[in-house]
């Protein structure tokens, strides 16, 4: 992950509304998400938003400051320097014919990919894992012909 890449964890309050809030809050301050993570937590009345974001550290104080004066905000952790667990689930639908489609399965377990999907000329793997992980699994695809590939974003919890 980039130096200079953040994630940060917000517990929010459950309102309609509430992301619009947080997200606002970065077009406002001219500040790009690069992955957007939402779902409701155990308490059907919080839930936990996840932001990666590139930035230097005064960008990172200034966006905390800003989404603690949101009154929805119940906590934000920056699990960048924590000992977290972080990763993506993925999608790619692979161009493949009935004589590729074994090579193409097997390079997917190397990944611990599962098939879930299977077409005439194509399959769709799905994929969990981190970030390099995830990317080094496009590039092994990349000559079979990638049709279309979906990422959730990062999704992090501080360990222990």
């Amino acid at each position: 992950m980039n130096k200079n890449r953040h994630v940060l964890s917000i517990t929010v309050e459950n309102y309609a509304g509430t992301l619009s809030k947080v997200a606002g809050l970065f077009t406002r301050r001219g500040y790009n998400i690069d992955t957007l993570n939402v779902a409701e937590t155990m308490n059907p009345n919080i839930s936990r938003i996840t932001v990666t974001l590139t930035g230097d550290e005064e960008i990172l104080e200034q966006i905390t400051k800003q989404l603690n004066k949101l009154i929805n905000v119940i906590k934000i952790e920056d699990l960048t320097r924590k000992r977290s667990i972080l990763r993506e689930l993925m999608f790619l639908k692979i161009s493949c014919s009935k004589e590729s489609r074994s090579e193409v399965l097997q390079i997917a377990n190397v990944f611990k990919g599962k098939m879930v999907d299977i077409a005439q000329k194509s399959v769709t793997i799905e994929i969990t894992g981190d970030e390099d992980k995830n990317n080094a699994f496009i590039e092994l695809m990349k000559p079979y012909g990638i049709l279309e590939i979906v990422r959730t974003g990062l999704t992090a919890i501080e360990r222990g």
